[in-house]
């Protein structure tokens, strides 16, 4: 069953986590207008979570076409080694070069951070694209390097480096707002120093303009780590109203910091989706 929404309900990063937390499997297709334009797609494949390949193309050329404009191997001769390779059939492209000596490993992690990471923290930004997830076991072959990464990880590195968070400004949790941890334990995901820093403080205690102070770095840098460990089910923004003490004789009234649990409103998802996901769910 495929499903399908638009990133006005349902965001790039929070799309990935869900196809990873389900451990998904098939191609999850991107439609968007670049510059207001033309239209632009773009494909990302993933095999039980983890996002094996992607292009902005389906003739299976991208990866070659990639190798060959760095001046690493011809497409002539790329072409003739997946000919007498004979794994290519279920080997991936980078897997095979290298084995064959014309690639190095250093090569394809290049090769796959800008296929893969470069290309989703771009995406991150577009604010009016559509996309339709589908299952399926076919592998894009020719256009894997042979190295892969959970969706989770690729949404952490997709968002730690993107420029322009404008995609993000109403999802972002409200600088007067805490963070509560969503696990029993330490986070097994491979988090930065900032993001360490910040768990520190996931106790649903104190604001993220506190944090700020603390931290000595802006609020706005601290909600956009907090997003981050919130798309990816780390954490949860814990509201926090300002309350005051009863006035006394001689006294100003003393404003504290009082936590509830009813989160900030934030846009909510279509009625259709929601059954989209719940069935999706449900078919596997």
């Amino acid at each position: 069953m495929a499903i399908t929404g638009n990133f006005a309900d349902f965001s790039l990063p929070e799309l990935l986590h869900f196809l990873d937390h389900g451990k998904k499997t098939g191609l999850l297709a991107i439609e968007f207008l670049f510059e207001n334009t033309r239209k632009q797609h773009y494909y990302i494949w993933l095999h039980q979570g983890r996002v094996i390949a992607a292009a902005d193309r389906l003739d299976e050329k991208g990866l070659t076409l990639m190798i060959a404009q760095r001046g690493w191997i011809s497409e002539r001769v790329i072409s003739r080694v997946t000919r007498i390779c004979p794994s290519f059939i279920n080997t991936p492209l980078g897997l095979c070069l290298k084995s064959q000596g014309l690639l190095q490993p250093e090569q394809l992690k290049l090769l796959f951070n800008t296929q893969v990471i470069r290309q989703v923290s771009t995406l991150f930004q577009v604010e009016d694209g559509s996309f339709t997830f589908k299952p399926t076991t076919d592998l894009p072959i020719a256009e894997m390097t042979g190295l892969s990464m959970t969706a989770t990880e690729v949404i952490l590195m997709g968002l730690r480096s993107l420029k322009d968070w404008t995609a993000f400004v109403d999802k972002l949790p409200d600088p007067t707002s805490a963070l509560s941890s969503l696990i029993a334990k330490q986070p097994q995901v491979p988090l930065n120093s900032q993001e360490w820093q910040m768990w520190e403080f996931v106790n649903g205690q104190v604001s993220l303009t506190h944090i700020a102070t603390h931290l000595r770095v802006s609020v706005e840098t601290v909600q956009q780590i907090a997003f981050r460990l919130i798309v990816v089910g780390l954490a949860e923004e814990h509201f926090m109203v300002a309350t005051a003490s009863p006035n006394l004789v001689n006294s100003a009234p003393v404003v504290t910091l009082a936590a509830v649990q009813e989160p900030p409103h934030k846009p909510n998802l279509s009625q259709s989706f929601f059954k989209s996901l719940v069935n999706f769910l449900r078919s596997k």
